[in-house]
């Protein structure tokens, strides 16, 4: 069991594309000991990383603003993110030494110019066992390049799904071995477990626990990670800033999996935690805190929100503490609420 001493790992992922509304400079980072810029892509024929005009300015404010800090946060690249164009490249650099090289150098030749700490791979999702295996010889060759290379170190971390072992047509799995000797943790993105693919049926889409027996929920996906072989320490549990909506079929029928239809209030059913505490009030929601699931939602007429607030925050941050993980990451910053609410409440419920 993690102590109030042990040293933590309060990650927050900062979207780019937020400059102009929520600029580096003006991130609470009085909450956070690492920050991600996400994302930089590769270039599909070179396999170097993309850097525009608008990224050497963005990396530059990113950096600076981290390390100037008191005490300094940790300023980390998130490479990839969740398009199939960046999942189609990842597979087709990991396939050959000669591609792996070109993409492990470029990253950290990016490392050192922007002055960051670590490198962040989010490949999402390898479709195949082979390209699981091709992931574990691109984070060992990483691995050996960055400990080979003249400068200081830098942390190598990758964003993963929440379980190590799944089925999407074709079962797959993580190489969790080489990923535990290479790199520094994994964020396990504990959210969107349930969403608009699933229209006729509600559900908490960053459930802490699955009453059910599924096996869909944070503390399920963490269990079988350390079942695999990834030590806790090496793992950092992912939370969300924002909620999954539905439309219910019947006002009074509005727990948990209560019949749906559609998707509720948002694009595509989906609403910033500051959205959520605006609909609230505004709609008389009655908000519930289930203890069988970890985590909120709320309803109100036929508009059904779940999603993480404070309460819930303490609830996922004080299992991760017993369960020997190392800390946990927010997507995305900005999503919070003006009083950093969600973000405040997981930093001090570690004991900081």
């Amino acid at each position: 069991m993690a102590s109030a001493s042990s040293p933590i790992r309060a990650g927050g992922y900062w979207p780019s594309w937020t400059f102009n509304i929520l600029p580096p400079a003006n991130i609470n980072l009085s909450v956070f000991t690492h920050l991600f810029y996400a994302f930089l892509q590769v270039d599909p024929s070179t396999f170097r990383l993309i850097v525009t005009d608008q990224d050497d300015r963005m990396l530059r404010a990113f950096s600076a603003a981290a390390h100037g800090h008191s005490p300094s946060v940790k300023a980390l690249l998130s490479i990839g993110g969740s398009n199939n164009a960046a999942s189609a490249i990842f597979a087709a650099l990991a396939a050959a030494p000669a591609s792996r090289a070109a993409f492990i150098q470029s990253t950290i030749s990016v490392a050192r110019r922007y002055d960051l700490d670590g490198l962040d791979l989010d490949w999402e999702f390898p479709n195949d066992a082979a390209e699981m295996a091709n992931l574990g010889l691109l984070v060992t060759e990483w691995r050996e390049a960055v400990a080979n290379d003249s400068g200081r170190p830098l942390l190598l971390t990758a964003a993963v799904r929440f379980e190590p072992t799944y089925r999407w047509g074709v079962p797959r799995s993580y190489p969790v071995a080489n990923m535990a000797a290479a790199l520094d943790w994994i964020n396990v993105m504990a959210y969107d477990l349930h969403g608009s693919w699933e229209p006729n049926t509600t559900g908490l889409h960053a459930a802490l626990y699955d009453p059910t027996g599924a096996k869909v929920s944070a503390s399920d996906g963490v269990t079988a990670w350390v079942s695999a072989g990834m030590p806790a320490a090496k793992i950092v549990l992912g939370m969300p800033l924002y909620a999954r909506t539905w439309r219910l079929a019947h006002p009074d029928q509005h727990g948990v999996g209560a019949p749906a239809v559609g998707m509720g209030p948002g694009p595509n059913g989906i609403l910033s935690y500051s959205q959520v505490v605006q609909f609230n009030p505004d709609n008389g929601a009655t908000v519930i805190h289930d203890v069988n699931w970890g985590q909120a939602y709320s309803y109100a007429g036929t508009d059904w929100l779940g999603y993480d607030d404070a309460w819930t925050a303490e609830t996922k941050v004080k299992y991760a503490r017993g369960a020997g993980i190392s800390g946990y990451f927010f997507w995305s910053i900005g999503q919070d609420d003006a009083a950093s609410t969600v973000t405040t409440a997981a930093w001090n419920a570690w004991g900081n």
